[in-house]
């Protein structure tokens, strides 16, 4: 299960926490600008924008999981289990893999009209990327540095949703998320007043309380109202130490920690990484399970004209400052 969320201050942000019992090793991956992608169904773009992300390479191939290009557009996959159907080849369509989604996107689009209009040419095919590697359920988010949208490939086909929010988990489909806000509309950063009843003289007792009934606990559906009323009131100044903060802080609402989600067999899932991207100047910051240490990759720091793929391992261990 995971949460992807989007956030502005002076920048834009984009980022998500990956959450799973297990890793596949996944690297920070740059993908430069003449590095040729060989599409299975449609053809091979050989010269695109340059895209930075989290992925796992197989077979000199990155298969993100999440991303942003050199232009600020972003774009990430998350577990949608039971609700994705992936379709036939349709011919009259651009017939694209699941795992192919995030590099047709970014390769060619700078912003979320841009990927619309791939998106309705678009078939998302169910082709695997191997025995081994089969395709994910998966639903994602787009975001640009104005707005973003859901896309669901589902039985009656491809579902595309404004996202007002800019936040994704998990199930149930991103329509039902919504309206579910609608529950929470008491919430309130402000202590509360009695509106319980005038006989009773009811007071507040602790700080915080405007936040009664704000799901605490870890599915999919609570994790996106408490995302949600998290990055919606969130403040921070705009500099770029404070706003990376408060979008980890964002994330770390809705952390998974080790042993509260058994997966069976003695697995527990929990958030494997962290990640924000600055979507104006090509940064890619991230913290691990065990790494609360921020780190960051830069994609303007390397050949962005180059045909190779640039990969950097996550530096998983505990980073501690001794200060004395």
């Amino acid at each position: 299960m995971c949460t992807a969320a989007t956030y502005q201050t002076k920048d834009h942000y984009f980022g998500r926490n990956l959450d799973l019992e297990y890793s596949y090793h996944e690297t920070v991956t740059i993908t430069p600008r003449n590095y040729p992608f060989n599409f299975r169904k449609v053809s091979t773009i050989n010269t695109h924008y340059a895209l930075i992300g989290m992925a796992y390479v197989a077979d000199n191939y990155p298969l993100y999981y999440d991303a942003i290009n050199e232009k600020g557009l972003g774009m990430a996959g998350l577990n949608f289990p039971g609700n994705a159907y992936y379709h036939e080849v349709v011919e009259v369509k651009d017939n694209v893999a699941p795992f192919e989604f995030i590099p047709w996107i970014l390769s060619q689009c700078a912003t979320v009209m841009e990927a619309k209009e791939l998106l309705n040419k678009m078939n998302l095919a169910n082709i695997n990327f191997s025995d081994e590697l089969q395709a994910s359920p998966l639903h994602w988010i787009i975001a640009d540095k104005e707005s973003s949208i859901t896309v669901e490939s589902v039985k009656e086909g491809l579902k595309i949703y404004d996202n007002p929010v800019g936040i994704l988990t998990n199930n149930p489909t991103f329509d039902m998320q919504l309206f579910n806000l609608n529950n929470y509309q008491h919430l309130s950063t402000e202590p509360p007043t009695n509106t319980f009843s005038p006989k009773l003289n009811l007071t507040t007792y602790s700080r915080g309380m405007g936040g009664l009934g704000l799901p605490g606990d870890l599915s999919s559906a609570s994790r996106f109202v408490k995302a949600t009323f998290t990055k919606m009131n969130s403040l921070s100044s705009e500099d770029e130490s404070a706003s990376i903060s408060q979008f980890f802080h964002i994330l770390g609402s809705v952390y998974q920690q080790r042993g509260l989600v058994h997966m069976g067999e003695g697995q527990y899932e929990i958030t494997i990484y962290s990640s924000c991207c600055n979507q104006d100047k090509g940064l890619y910051y991230y913290t691990t399970y065990e790494n609360s240490q921020i780190t960051c990759v830069d994609m303007h720091k390397v050949d962005l004209d180059s045909r190779e793929l640039v990969s950097y391992p996550l530096i998983t261990g505990q980073q501690i400052n001794y200060q004395n």
